[in-house]
């Protein structure tokens, strides 16, 4: 985040991050439309930073995909991933609340075995390999940098300000979508999570390629239980989690220099 250079921000559709597509100018660069009609980049600087945004797409290769295309067009200092999410049952995370990640998880990836889904160590094989350090299922998020702006002081203030609840926790990324308690109980007990999403680990399976600290932020559109879409909220979900990534917006720019697109 010293090196003066934008920050990124992807999610997967418009909506989780609305505030920054109605802000910001569309790129028209064929590098980085994917092939698509519509743009998918939005560039400029809002919020006391110079911002490049990218909308990813559903699920974990169109996230990867459009990570990608973000770190090599724009070379971000930090990334902020944005969006929605489903919050497991012991997470203390209400509809409406805001989840920061702490890591992300591959929930999926791994081997079957008599007593269960084990992950890629029992393999042995990294997905991840930078120097001495070794990632297979698992991605620890942030920065010492980030880590400092995001203190529990600071989250209790936001938290305040804001009207709603915010909570760190471990993230898991699924294939599949989970809609059955039963199937959250396993997942949750497992991997010691709280939050749900289809992306994260996939975009902090790039920036650990590429060496970049990421950052995840969802608000909570549904509990992770039998599938009811009556009960999800997903429009508050996406307005409160891009309420929180302003208010860090705005500590990062007091504290560090971010330099133009």
């Amino acid at each position: 985040m010293k090196n003066k250079r934008a920050i990124g921000l992807i999610s997967a559709v418009p909506l989780e991050g609305s505030r920054f597509v109605a802000k910001l100018n569309p790129e028209i660069n064929p590098f980085v439309s994917c092939g698509q009609k519509q743009s998918l980049f939005y560039s400029g600087k809002h919020y006391g930073c110079n911002l490049a945004y990218v909308v990813s797409g559903l699920g974990k290769v169109n996230a990867a995909h459009a990570a990608t295309l973000l770190i090599n067009h724009f070379t971000p200092s930090l990334i902020i991933n944005l969006g929605v999410g489903g919050a497991y049952p012991s997470s203390g995370l209400d509809v409406g609340s805001v989840a920061i990640a702490t890591k992300e998880i591959y929930a999926d990836e791994g081997v079957w075995l008599k007593d269960g889904l084990k992950t890629l160590e029992t393999i042995g094989i990294p997905l991840v390999q930078a120097g001495r350090r070794r990632y297979f299922n698992e991605f620890p998020l942030g920065d010492r940098d980030t880590k400092k702006i995001m203190t529990l002081k600071r989250m209790n203030v936001w938290e305040k300000n804001c009207g709603f609840g915010i909570r760190s926790g471990a993230f898991a990324t699924v294939s599949a979508c989970t809609g059955t308690k039963k199937r959250a109980a396993e997942i949750e007990k497992r991997l010691q999570v709280i939050c749900e999403n289809m992306e994260g680990a996939a975009v902090a399976h790039i920036c650990a390629l590429y060496g970049i600290p990421l950052v995840e932020i969802r608000g909570i559109s549904n509990m992770v239980e039998e599938r009811t879409r009556e009960s999800w909220d997903i429009v508050n979900a996406a307005e409160h989690c891009q309420s929180i990534v302003v208010e860090l917006l705005r500590e990062i720019s007091k504290t560090f220099w971010v330099g133009s697109v």
